[in-house]
Order: C-alpha cells, then structure tokens, then sequence
C-alpha cells in the first residue's frame, strides 16, 4: 500500500486500511510531512520505491480521539484555536504561512482556560490550561518535542501546559524552536488513556484538523500501523 501526499492523505490510507499489519509506503509531498520528518522518509519516488524494495517497516501507535484517528498529535488550546483560524480563513491550499497568520490573529484575543486532565484514569493535579497528547518529534515540522518518544510502546507523550498565558506560551514556543520540549511551563507525562474536560468551552484539533470543543476522549488503539523506513 502507498500513500503519496501529505500527513491527511496518510490518515485516509491507514483508517481505509482492511488489514492492519500491512505495512504503507509514503511518498511525502504535503505542506508538513510531519510523520516523513521524524522517520527520515526520502522524498523522490525513487527513494520510496528502494523502500518497498528493502521492504522494513515500523510499528506506529494510533489512537482514537473522540471517534477520530490520530498518529501524530492532538492538541486542546491555544494550537487547536490557531488550526480553527487558518480552517475559518481558508479558500485555497493551506501553506506553513497561513498558520503564520492564524497564530497572529489568536494572539489578539487569547485567553486560557483551565482543563481537567485525567491520565489512565488518574487526575492531574495542579494548574493545566494546554495539552498536547503526542506520538511524534517534530511538531508541525516547526517545534522539536522530546526524542525520548517511541513509536510503537502503546504510549502517547503527554504535554501539559501549566501556564497558557501568552508571556509563558511564548517561553514554551522558543524552546521547541531552538531546543526542545518540555521545559519551562510544559511537563512531559506518558499515558494510554486521556480525558479532557473544561467549565468553558475549549477548541481541540487532531492532527491539524480542527475537532470541535471539549471534552476529548483519547485512547491509544490495542492495533498498530506499519511504515516502511529506510
């Protein structure tokens, strides 16, 4: 099976999938080839048909977040509220620029709000007002998450924000630019299981695709995806 496209055409592959154990070749020609970054995927046909010659593939963690396939990173505040922006905005292809000026627009008017977080069952305790529940390094093909992620352990990384107030999202986005997460206001917890629920209303996304508002369900699928890598 291959998949030629970006991030959204690899969902459509795996959820099409009759057979799980079937392992996908990607050729990466999307706006962020998130998954193609982490994995070092080539990007000429050339390269991926080497990779169905070699034939060696990965296992991949999916999840199920409220109904929805995610392999790559569901996201509930700030993120999802600039996911809707650019999805509000669009008329044509999306480019990294219209996240540009998504974000700028969120910036004017953001304000946080505090979530409930339960963790297999467990409740975080303390301040939460962002969380990214994540299987991947690289964010959008712009922030560097933890390196310490493995792809197939049944486990999503979990990011809580402690602080969503602009000044602290701005120390957060400066270290996953020049460093990586977490640090600072973020802290980094693994889970299977994820509920997200909040007094106000709180927009969520699934892997770039605006999802709606809270609560979110997440749970990491028993069954996994397979990749072929170099």
């Amino acid at each position: 099976m291959a998949s030629v496209g970006g991030d959204g055409t690899l969902r459509e592959v795996f959820e099409g999938l009759g057979d799980d154990s079937v392992p996908v070749a990607v050729l990466p020609l999307g706006t962020a080839n998130v998954l193609s970054i982490d994995l070092k995927l080539p990007r000429q046909a050339a390269g991926t048909l080497e990779l169905v010659r070699r034939a060696r593939s990965t296992a991949l963690d999916v999840a199920t977040v409220n109904g929805r396939l995610s392999f790559l990173v569901t996201g509930v505040g700030f993120d999802a509220a600039a996911v809707a922006e650019v999805e509000r905005r669009r008329k044509g292809p999306i480019t990294k620029w219209s996240y540009v000026a998504a974000v700028a627009a969120v910036l004017r008017s953001w304000k946080p709000v505090p979530l409930e977080v339960e963790l297999d069952g467990q409740r975080v305790e303390g301040p939460v007002e962002g969380l990214f529940a994540s299987n991947i390094v690289h964010y959008g093909g712009v922030l560097r998450l933890s390196d310490t992620r493995v792809l197939d352990d049944g486990l999503f990384d979990i990011y809580l924000f402690r602080d969503g107030r602009l000044p602290a999202l701005a120390g957060v986005g400066l270290r996953g630019l020049f460093g990586k997460l977490p640090g600072g206001s973020c802290e980094l917890r693994r889970a299977r299981r994820v509920r997200v629920t909040s007094a106000l209303a709180v927009p969520y996304h699934v892997d770039g695709d605006f999802g709606g508002s809270t609560p979110v369900e997440l749970e990491v699928s028993p069954t996994r995806r397979r990749i072929l890598v170099p």
